[in-house]
């Protein structure tokens, strides 16, 4: 194989990665502004595995409700029943590379499962913890 195409697929495999990294390294840094502490992927993990209670419903939610617990594969939304693509960048290298799209569903998700706003700190640990798989 010529020389010149594995450099230009090898480059073009890692735009994905470098892309996810500034634009979480760049949510991590805003969030810090915002008075947040040290970000580490354990609090994001549990976190993102902590049961909250549907003031409305009664019902318990967590991410892995419509995300499911392994994050390699899609999920499907428990109440419309859409079909979400997996979290986990390493099989979906679209994940985390949109500041907008990260921004937007961190706050969605955070309202419909949490009943509230994530934090400056509960945002940048989500991250560190999603970045890792």
């Amino acid at each position: 194989m010529n020389t010149r195409l594995i450099t230009l697929t090898v480059v073009l495999l890692a735009v994905p990665l470098a892309a996810q990294a500034d634009a979480v390294s760049g949510l991590q840094a805003e969030y810090k502004t915002q008075g947040s502490g040290e970000f580490t992927a354990a609090a994001g993990k549990a976190l993102w595995n902590k049961k909250f209670v549907d003031s409305k419903s009664g019902k318990q939610r967590y991410c892995g409700s419509c995300h499911t617990d392994d994050l390699r594969k899609q999920g499907k939304h428990v109440r419309t029943g859409k079909v979400i693509k997996p979290m986990a960048p390493s099989v979906n290298p679209e994940r985390l590379t949109n500041i907008k799209k990260i921004k937007k569903w961190l706050l969605r998700n955070c309202k419909w499962t949490m009943g509230r706003e994530c934090t400056a700190q509960e945002k940048g640990d989500l991250l560190a913890f999603l970045k890792t798989l």
